[in-house]
């Protein structure tokens, strides 16, 4: 059995034994959770590259090179350096000194903060990383040896924190809940455990259950609908919010306000799965060896920010933030293959009108730089 067809086989027979023991279902929300997560089994805890430019190429069944998807820090330099304009602002408003970045991922776009603000001066005493990859952090570290005297990595958080919040990619991937309307009667879809393959590894099929839960806004018509709603990331905003003191947060992701996010042609939910520069949409197949998501209804954070104290700073595309931050000035001064590569952070059709920004405060509002133009706090 090859090394992919063994972490699969492992984690199926993980996952199998969760719904054994929940009765034969759980939510997807579950599911999702130990596909992702599971303690060296789920796809951020076992050591194969996530983030890269290139695809992964295999021989006889074994990955050796490459990685399942790009973020905007692999893309190009000029990404950390834009956002860190707004750090600093941000550190300066608020009079903090520490930076806390939520799923740091290769480590990219910390490097690319701290190089950016050490060259501006930036006064900075910690860089602080939240990640409960194992894996990752290794990698992180590597990446970051530089500033070994300013990051630290912690697991959890404390009972109070200061300073600026990055989360880049980062609410995309928690786990959510589906919700299923199918002959006007609403359903929570779960999974269950299907055939059993001829090398013992279990299969899963979707199975769902009437429920009480309904998304945020009513859909209007009669059609079969499935979507999401987001209890663990809008539970994530109320924890930062809850435990921030004094400083701001800024998270970058792709999704819509609410108004988009449950349109009634949107039908088919946002659910998605990544591996090898391939998307595709069903994440009960290869379990452990894809990266599975789903868009951010950013009404839903805001209002989680909200509740637990958290004013907004505003709300854009990650174009319009990036070019309020500087990047075009940037561009200008790199070479070609930089330029291209930036192009792809604010092109409509790339990451510029998909992916969006979300800004909050603590304590007293103040202009953000990011947010300056073209700010649609108004939408969410």
């Amino acid at each position: 059995m090859t090394n992919q067809a063994s972490l699969t086989s492992a984690l199926a027979q993980h996952i199998a034994r969760e719904i054994e023991q929940a009765g034969g279902w759980i939510g997807f929300d579950t599911y999702m959770a130990h596909a992702l997560y599971a303690p060296g089994l789920g796809y951020y805890a076992h050591g194969s590259a996530k983030f890269g430019a290139l695809p992964y190429t295999e021989q006889d069944g074994v990955r050796v090179a490459g990685s399942d998807f790009v973020t905007a820090p692999e893309l190009t330099p000029l990404f950390g350096w834009t956002v860190a304009q707004q750090v600093a602002q941000a550190l300066q408003v608020t009079g903090t000194q520490e930076v806390w970045e939520f799923g740091a991922g290769s480590g990219a776009l910390a490097l690319q903060v701290l190089q950016a603000l050490k060259a501006q001066g930036v006064v900075l005493t910690r860089y602080t990383i939240v990640d409960i990859s194992g894996s990752l952090r290794a990698r992180q570290q590597a990446t970051l040896a530089a500033f070994a005297d300013q990051v630290r990595w912690v697991d959890a958080l404390p009972d109070s924190l200061q300073g600026v919040v990055l989360g880049n990619e980062v609410l995309d991937a928690m786990p959510v809940k589906l919700l299923a309307r199918v002959q006007r009667v609403w359903h929570e879809r779960g999974v269950a455990v299907g055939a059993v393959a001829a090398d013992g590894t279990p299969g899963f099929v979707w199975q769902d259950r009437p429920t009480d839960l309904r998304p945020p806004l009513a859909i209007a018509g009669d059609h079969d609908y499935l979507t999401e709603i987001h209890p663990q990331g809008e539970s994530f905003v109320r924890t930062l919010g809850d435990k921030l003191v004094r400083g701001a947060v800024f998270l970058l992701d792709y999704g819509f306000p609410e108004a988009e996010y449950y349109h009634p042609q949107r039908h088919m939910g946002t659910v998605m799965c990544h591996k090898a520069h391939q998307t595709d949409g069903d994440p009960l197949a290869d379990v452990g060896l894809k990266d599975i998501t789903a868009h951010v209804n950013f009404t839903g954070v805001a209002l989680a920010g909200n509740d637990a104290g958290l004013g907004v700073l505003g709300y854009c595309n990650q174009a319009r933030f990036l070019m309020n931050c500087g990047l075009l000035g940037q561009m200008e001064v790199a070479d070609l293959p930089t330029r291209v590569m930036a192009q792809k952070l604010i092109m409509e059709h790339e990451m510029g009108e998909f992916f969006k920004v979300i800004g909050f405060y603590k304590g007293e509002p103040w202009l953000a730089l990011g947010f300056a133009h073209g700010d649609k706090t108004h939408t969410l």
